[in-house]
Parts: C-alpha cells; structure tokens; sequence
C-alpha cells in the first residue's frame, strides 16, 4: 500500500534509525535535558554557479507543527531488535516518545532569500532529542527544495523575460519528489506547472493541451489539431512536430484561421523535437505571414539554463520555454549537500559550551556558535554578507573574514543599510511566523537576485559574493580549532608512549 494511504501515516518517522537510537542514549544517559544549538549550511553553490534560493521552509514548518508518535509508530519501535534479537528501544523511552513535543525555538532565513554557502538557512535551540530526531527530515525539505529553486532560478535568467512553465512530474523522483518540485521550480521562478496536483495543493498555475498521440490517434494531424478546437477552443496550442514540423505549423496555422472566425484564438504552438533554433525562426515567419503575430512559440525537449542561452544567441524565436526532466531531477547535480552541525550545548540556564567538528579538509571543519547573518546593502546592490555570533558583543563595524582563507577580508562601509537574515520561526515550539503566499515568495525571489551584481548570477566562473566570519567569531573558531588539533596531539603522545 502506498505511504501516502496508510491509516495511521505519520511523519515522525520520516527519519534515519541512528537519529532515534542517538535520542535514546541521549534519554539513558540522562542527557536529555541538555539544551544544543544545531545549525544547517551548504558547503558549495550547486550547478558550478554563484548563488542559491533558500526554499523548503513552509513544508518543514508543516511537519513540525504536526510532529508526534502516534500509537502504530510506537508499535513498530518496539518491534525493532539488535544483534541480541532483544528490543532495541526500551519501553519507558518510548513511552517518552510518545508523550514528546516539540518545544525549540526555530530561526530561518525566509524562502526566496539569495544565499551563500557556510551561512546558516536554519538554527534550532532547544532539548537536544528534540533538535536531534528532525534533523533527517529538515535537510530532506531544505536540500531538495533549495536545490530545485536554484535551478528555477537559473533557468529563468536564461529566459529572461519569457515565460519559463516546469514540465517534469513523469520524470520526477517519484510523487513527492514530483510535487514538491514543482512548488519549489515556482519559487524559483517559473510562471506555472504541468502538475495539476501541485497546483491544487500550492495554488501554482497549470499549463497544458496535448501529447502527440493525441495526433496519432487521428488519420491526419489536421483532423487531429481541429479535432481539439471543437473540444478546447479556449486552450489551443498545437503540438506541431508529429510528422513534419513545417507542416505542422500550416496545419496549427489552418485551425487558427477557423478558431480567429469564431472569435477564438490560437494561442500557439509547441516544438519538442528537432533543430529548435531553425524550426523556430521559420515557424515565426509563418505564423507572422498568416497574421498570427501574438501565436507564441513554446519549445521543450530536455532544455537547460545553458541551451536556452545557446538557442537564444542563434536568435531562436522562442517565447515559452517547457523544462522538465533537467529541472525536476536537479539533471546536472542530484543533491545539495547541506549538513545540520552541533554548534553550542549545555545545562539549562548555563553558559553555552561552544563546539565544532575538527576534519583534515578546511572546508569541513564547522563554526562554533550561535550564528546569524547579516546582509549589507547600499546604492540598492547588496555587497556583503557577514556571520557574527548572537551572543558575543555585538560589533559597531561589520567586517568578513573569508573562512577559507583568513587574508581575504571585507570592511561593511558605515553608511551601508544592514539586515538580519535569519528570523524567528518557532518559539518554544510555538509558531511565530506567518507563512506568505506562493506568489509573495516568488516575488521575493526575484526581488533578490535584481540586488545581486550580474556577476554573481554568470553561469561559467561567476563572481564569488563576499560573504565572511565576523573577526570575533573566526578568532574564536581559530581557538577551539588549535584547542582541538592539540588535544589530539596530545592524545596521539600518550597513544605512542
């Protein structure tokens, strides 16, 4: 049966075993009341570009709000065994399971923000089981869905003014991956979806006529094409690329001038195979010589950010773009990447205890801390983005030290307009935060990436944004690392002695 049918479906375990058998030691050590401070980033932008679209939120806030073990969940844990063939989970913790609730305090960048890597989309503060068991979920929503936004993103800049519509459920990584998809390519950008489903659910406009068997279930195509003007006169775009493309476009060109008489309208036609640079420009004469000047040319057949911008250097005259496959399944690259790290813990009401996670790789060593991200702005560009921890001082010059390479430094000019990325969300496991139509975010999206400099958006080595460590916060990492690194030295000593 399918998950989405279960009786008694929930999404508390839509998590990975170790998350549970963690919170279950935690549990028996007594370390259950310990309070953490978790934060997730990215390492790297995907598609070799030079930003992402921070999306996947409002799905999260939903699973939160409805977070909780129902009876049949706690069943099944107590029918878990380990080596011994004995229950992995005692029953008190799962009582405990079942009587839990979520009371942390969520912080998030809003969807539809432009964000860097190493900045943190989420912080969560609370009791360390609670931070700990959505840790596998919230990187499924916010990995998957940042990651198709960017595409979106993407995509769109490559069309520029034209409409870019996501046709991608038949190749999507199955239903949900589909229909989460498509919220997030409308995030990114795009004016509508072929996913009905989607539609209904997210209010995103959906945008179809036909298939080419429905043209190879007539005799002719012409018989096919005014076969659907009988039925669908109000949504006709033609699929004209069946037998031969040219004539296709007479034939869409013959119903056209039946539909213009009876006061409809041909909207246009549809090319998804072929030479599209050529078959478009002549398509455009063709329809333009008929009097068909605002019949639009919309064009698929496994597009990407990078062929729209080849077809449109070849002077293609396309004005719709159709993406599926390459959008919906991230085609070029399948995962973000974003990791949730420990960064603070301690007893309740204590002095946070910083932590951070030591690597041989400089790019994997976490920042410590309880982080929030300060973007700058000034003549309407932003310029900067600075990481400065909550808790320490705040300082009166903002300055980012790159943490990868301390020597690259940015000083936030005085009279730059400064802004708090990360907002409240949840407090004590109550939500804070009104989620905003689909349209505002898309808005939102757009509304970024016009600040950014058009460098930062260039497909092939685009400019690396400034975005840094504030001085306070890299000297402290820069001391819990030679802390780390000495207390291994130290230990290797006594290993070798």
């Amino acid at each position: 049966m399918p998950f989405w049918k279960q009786e008694h479906f929930s999404t508390a375990l839509l998590t990975d075993l170790y998350q549970l058998t963690m919170a279950c030691a935690y549990w028996k050590s007594g370390m259950f009341s310990k309070e953490a401070v978790f934060q997730m980033i990215f390492r790297k932008n995907p598609f070799g570009g030079g930003f992402s679209i921070a999306c996947g939120l409002e799905n999260l806030v939903h699973l939160i709000e409805t977070f909780a073990f129902s009876e049949s969940d706690i069943e099944y844990l107590s029918r878990l065994t380990g080596s011994d063939s004995k229950a992995i989970f005692p029953s008190e913790f799962l009582t405990y399971l079942k009587n839990l609730k979520f009371t942390c305090d969520l912080e998030a960048i809003p969807e539809g923000t432009v964000v860097f890597p190493n900045e943190p989309l989420l912080r969560m503060t609370g009791p360390i089981i609670e931070c700990q068991l959505l840790e596998t979920a919230l990187l499924n929503f916010m990995n998957f869905e940042t990651l198709i936004a960017t595409k979106a993103a993407r995509l769109c800049l490559a069309a520029g003014a034209d409409p870019v519509i996501e046709f991608g459920l038949r190749r999507a990584q199955g239903m949900d991956g589909g229909v989460t998809a498509s919220r997030a390519a409308f995030v990114g950008g795009c004016a509508g979806t072929s996913n009905v489903l989607a539609g209904k659910i997210y209010g995103i406009p959906v945008k179809g006529t036909h298939a080419h068997s429905w043209v190879m279930a007539f005799d002719s195509e012409l018989q096919a094409f005014s076969a659907y003007a009988e039925a669908l006169p109000n949504n006709c775009v033609f699929l004209v690329d069946t037998y031969n493309t040219l004539n296709g476009v007479q034939h869409a060109i013959e119903i056209g001038k039946s539909l213009r008489a009876r006061g409809q309208k041909l909207l246009g036609i549809r090319l998804d195979s072929g030479d599209l640079a050529y078959f478009s420009i002549e398509a455009r004469k063709l329809l333009d010589a008929a009097g068909f000047h605002d019949a639009s040319i919309l064009a698929s057949n496994d597009l990407d950010e990078n062929i729209i911008t080849s077809l449109k250097n070849q002077g293609a005259k396309i004005n719709i773009w159709g993406v599926g496959t390459r959008l919906v399944t991230a085609y070029d690259q399948p995962a973000l990447g974003g990791v949730y790290k420990l960064s603070a813990i301690r007893d309740p009401a204590a002095h946070w205890e910083y932590k951070l996670k030591l690597s041989e790789q400089t790019v994997k060593i976490s920042t410590p801390g309880i982080h929030q991200v300060r973007r700058f702005e000034k003549n309407g560009e932003f310029i900067g983005d600075v990481i400065y921890d909550v808790s320490l001082p705040r300082p009166k010059e903002f300055m980012a030290v790159d943490p990868l390479d301390f020597t690259r430094r940015k000083a936030m000019p005085a009279d730059a307009r400064g802004e708090d990325l990360l907002v409240p969300a949840f407090r004590k496991g109550k939500r804070v935060y009104d989620l905003p139509p689909i349209e505002a975010i898309q808005k939102r999206t757009n509304e970024q990436l016009a600040k950014f400099h058009p460098g930062i958006k260039r497909f092939i080595n685009p400019h690396q944004y400034p975005v840094g460590l504030e001085p306070s916060l890299h000297e402290l990492k820069t001391k819990l690392i030679l802390e780390a690194r000495e207390m291994k030295t130290g230990a290797e000593r006594e290993a070798n002695a």
